[in-house]
């Protein structure tokens, strides 16, 4: 989950709207127990107070986050923001949205070209000026920049951050697709030689610079990169590796910003800007707005200015509140419980989304607040009125059917497998149920039919859900070349894989894998082991030949119980063995735990 850390007098300042609570003890809540409970309304929570050694205005706090659906929480302003209009703060207004139905007009303009549309399409940005940099506020800044673009946006792969000295910057700024081998600047940070700072090319600094190291994944295959330019000529950044040393990092004492983001997807790159926009206005900086033109049409239009407001509203029906929370509430104590949350919403007979129109009930019509787009169901409204109302206000309600508390038979039959696999010897493995394509099919010599990818996995070692237990057991064994032989290892856990007969298109499994290694481990080495654990657990079986393409042909058999498949057993197949750099036999099977019961 993710943690930030705030100055702790800077964030019970904000959080109470009172300037002088910053250097009372614990702000306007005045105990450490106090705050945490204050905290809740944020889903969060006190990690690490401050070091009460240091002076008020120096002490810095560590808080949890538990929503990874909020990220305008992730950062001083938006978690102070939570707790401020909770606990009955003023609602925050924030003049400087545009809007499809209220667009604004802005002096400042940044060109996207279409030579961006097929690497990293989106631009979004906006200047903030009329305040001072602190050292306080730049690395509450510098933290924002960092949640969003790893957590948010993926290791920056779908959403990064630049910050510029507007002084800096000809308009408009230009936001291009540049050759690689031929675009150069001297980067952020970069060594010089002797008196003269040294160019690189966008591939040197996928190179050569740490940072260019560090996120070369995200453009290393691609044959145009994103520059970003102002009309003179003079480059800022290269999007999302580096900022320009020409265009001079912000600093303590600066006054005049201008806040750009890019990324692949123009809703999360949208919000992005809104979030960092409303934390510098709660902070006292003046939004000005910049237009951004685009050469090809987006989602949102050819020209937008920024902040812009792309949210839609949420109806939920009072009868949704009643189900979900147990009890009837008016839609006044809903609107009520909605706006201690920052939420604006009123009365209506609208129908929910998804709903025709002849089944309107009376209801509530809610819209997020500028820094959100968690609203995605009638339930995340609720949830909302839930957390708005206070939990302690619901009355407490004994469990209509008492149920007594006991181990599923599949977990008590699962336990029993693990102990006959350590009884023979096995030693037991837990793994991560996500993995590479490379690993899951490529290098077990599968066509990957069965895998199922995930839509925004964070990197390509996380991309796919496991449909077998063995691949995972494989790759321990690749790295356990200096334990001294034989490796005998298991697992008992999930697996999944697509399945065109169930309502979902996706199947769940739970199965347990083994792998046996050793120069004299072959076929009949898992069949008598196979016997052994199946007469202890009493079940009857069969073995016919399969075909599989990760055992060797002709040493694979295939288990069935009361006529059906199980699972299967085998030596695999040398290709498998060399694909993950194994040197010695090694024979390995899996079975479907729930067939067996």
């Amino acid at each position: 989950m993710p943690k930030i850390e705030v100055n702790e007098s800077a964030f019970f300042a904000l959080a109470s709207g009172k300037p002088e609570a910053g250097h009372a003890p614990w702000g306007i809540w005045g105990s450490r127990d106090r705050f945490e409970e204050a905290l809740t309304c944020a889903k969060a929570e006190l990690d690490e107070p401050g070091d009460e050694g240091l002076p008020a205005g120096e002490r810095t706090m560590k808080i949890e986050l538990n929503d990874t659906n909020r990220p305008d929480l992730w950062g001083t302003s938006g978690c102070a923001r939570q707790l401020r209009r909770y606990h009955g703060g003023p609602e925050c207004r924030y003049p400087f949205f545009s809007s499809p139905g209220a667009p604004q007009k802005a002096g400042l303009k940044v060109q996207v070209e279409g030579s961006v549309r097929g690497v990293r399409p989106f631009l979004a940005g906006f200047v903030a000026s009329g305040a001072t940099i602190t050292d306080a506020s730049l690395r509450d800044l510098i933290q924002t920049q960092e949640k969003l673009a790893w957590n948010f946006g993926r290791k920056r792969r779908s959403l990064s951050m630049g910050l510029y000295r507007r002084t800096h910057i000809k308009w408009p700024v230009i936001y291009r697709g540049s050759d690689p081998q031929t675009a150069a600047f001297v980067p952020l940070q970069w060594e010089t030689l002797g008196d003269k700072p040294e160019k690189l090319t966008l591939s040197e600094i996928l190179v050569r610079h740490p940072k260019g190291r560090e996120y070369a994944f995200i453009l290393e295959n691609e044959a145009v990169h994103p520059l970003l330019t102002d009309s003179a000529g003079e480059i800022l950044s290269y999007p999302p590796i580096i900022n320009s040393a020409d265009s001079g990092a912000v600093q303590v004492g600066d006054t005049d910003i201008f806040v750009e983001l890019t990324g692949t997807d123009i809703h999360m790159v949208s919000l992005a800007a809104s979030i960092v926009a409303c934390d510098l206005a709660d902070n006292g900086f003046t939004v000005e707005p910049v237009e951004v033109e685009y050469a090809f049409d987006t989602p949102l239009g050819r020209n937008i200015v920024y902040p812009f407001y792309f949210q839609e509203p949420v109806v939920c029906s009072l009868s949704q509140v009643e189900r979900l929370l147990g009890e009837k509430l008016s839609a006044e104590d809903c609107v009520r419980a909605l706006a201690r949350m920052g939420v604006k919403a009123e009365p209506t007979d609208r129908a929910e989304r998804g709903r025709p129109e002849g089944q309107a009930e009376p209801g509530i019509l809610a819209w997020p607040p500028e820094y959100r787009n968690d609203f995605l169901h009638a339930a995340d409204i609720v949830e909302d009125i839930m957390i708005g109302r206070g939990l302690g206000s619901f009355a407490p309600e004994s469990p209509r059917e008492p149920t007594v508390g006991r181990l599923a038979p599949l977990t008590l039959f699962g336990r029993k497998v693990k102990e006959l696999f350590v009884g023979m010897g096995y030693q037991e493995m837990v793994y991560n149920y996500l993995g590479s394509r490379r690993h899951l099919a490529d290098n077990m010599r599968s066509g990957g039919e069965r895998i199922i990818r995930i839509a925004n996995p964070m990197t390509e070692n996380y991309e796919y859900l496991r449909d077998s237990v063995i691949a995972s057991l494989v790759a321990s064994e690749a790295v356990s070349a200096h334990a001294m032989y034989p490796h005998m290892i298991f697992e008992v856990g999930k697996v999944a894989f697509l399945d065109p007969a169930e309502n979902s298109g996706t199947a769940t499994g739970h199965w347990a894998g083994f792998l046996h290694a050793d120069r004299e481990a072959g076929f009949n080495t898992a069949a008598s082991q196979l016997q052994t654990l199946f007469y202890h657990l009493s079940c009857p079986y069969l073995a016919e030949e399969a075909d599989d393409p990760r055992f060797i042909e002709g040493r694979a058999a295939r288990l069935i119980h009361k006529g059906r498949p199980v699972g299967i057993f085998g030596e695999l197949h040398p290709e498998v063995l060399t694909n993950w750099g194994i040197t010695v036999p090694c024979v390995a099977g899996e079975f479907d735990l729930e067939e067996l019961m």
